[in-house]
């Protein structure tokens, strides 16, 4: 089975548990304040901090539900563009069943500050460490399937390696916020703000873009820009490091987050402005990427049924594909079935 599907339904069985809380919670938070309930209400008794767990039960385990599918991406694109099958297989298949187990187990260290006893602490930062474990396999194994592949550097290939270099980053930093004393400090500053988006611009954004740039042939028959997917990247890179890099240091000085504005003089000014201007840049790869999509749909180039080259099976049928998909139900007898068929001679075609 294609990695896509494995991680899409990891990703589907932890949607269904962990909306399960946040739906209760909404429904008391309604019954609090509209039928005189006191779930939430600290001055009837009740508790904010069972709302928070509530939250973060969902919260957090909501960031790998927005990933995971953005690792499915990576392992459908990299191997393509490195030309070499997916490195580890049924590792990267058990990464990903850990990660959705272990993930509903860390939703506290969100709430280090709130005045937890020391086993509850403990506990949360040690499950948040562990998650990064099969993570970090997922990372290996992208590595070591681009290792000695002869990699093509299209676009879709550079917001690969894009991602694989900031989400080890953003991952690193979540390591650091895993340790409740370090948490202490940096709790509600811009440091938090910084690594959140390391994982959603940096990671979840970057595998979106690798994934428009792949499957938009396949879904309008037109390939994107390769010119103007460089300019995207480059400028979207830089744009990127600008403001999330340097918005760190700011973290690290104390700046709180949301807040409007500050008094000068706090050594702030300079490092947020350079991260504003960043934040433009990121605003004008923007501009080039929607101008490409929709130059592309009138004035691409044809794609064909498979420029790619890939191994899957969308690619065996036209660009779009036709409203019946397949006229015929394929025989699948290797995680590589489209290759099977154009390379029956390759003794690598039924890599197993």
């Amino acid at each position: 089975m294609p990695l896509l599907a494995w991680l899409n339904l990891t990703m589907s069985g932890m949607l269904l548990i962990v909306i399960t809380p946040l739906t209760a919670a909404q429904i008391m938070l309604l019954v609090d304040r509209y039928l005189g309930g006191h779930f939430f209400d600290t001055q009837a008794g009740g508790s904010a901090t069972l709302w928070m767990h509530f939250f973060w039960i969902f919260g957090h385990p909501e960031v790998y539900i927005l990933i995971i599918p953005c690792f499915a991406f990576m392992s459908e694109i990299i191997p393509v563009f490195s030309r070499k099958p997916i490195f580890g297989y049924p590792v990267m298949v058990g990464a990903t069943v850990s990660i959705g187990f272990v993930s509903m187990s860390v939703w506290a260290h969100h709430m280090f500050t709130v005045g937890m006893n020391s086993y509850a602490n403990s506990f949360f930062a040690i499950t948040t460490m562990a998650v990064g474990v099969p993570t970090g396999i997922k990372i290996f194994n992208w590595l070591g399937t681009m290792w000695g592949g002869r990699i093509q550097f299209k676009t879709p290939m550079l917001f690969c390696i894009g991602f694989l270099f900031q989400f080890l980053i953003a991952g690193l930093t979540g390591i650091m916020l895993a340790s409740a004393p370090f948490d202490w400090q940096l709790s509600l500053s811009y440091f938090v703000v910084a690594h959140f988006h390391y994982v959603i611009v940096g990671g979840i954004l970057f595998a979106l873009f690798a994934a428009f740039y792949y499957w938009y042939s396949k879904v309008t028959g037109r390939m994107m820009s390769e010119r103007l997917g460089k300019w995207h990247f480059w400028l979207f890179m830089l744009g990127f490091h600008m403001t999330f890099d340097v918005m760190h240091i700011p973290g690290l000085l104390g700046m709180p987050r949301r807040i409007y504005t500050y008094e000068p003089g706090r050594g702030w000014d300079t490092l947020n402005l350079i991260v504003s201007i960043g934040a433009f840049v990121q605003g004008i790869a923007i501009l080039v990427f929607v101008a490409n999509l929709i130059i592309s749909y009138w004035k691409g180039a044809r794609a064909g049924n498979d420029p790619w080259d890939a191994w899957t099976l969308e690619w065996s049928v036209s660009s779009p594909p036709p409203a019946y998909n397949f006229a015929s139900i394929p025989t699948v007898a290797s995680r590589r079935p489209l290759w099977d068929l154009k390379h029956p001679e390759d003794p690598d075609s039924r890599y197993d």
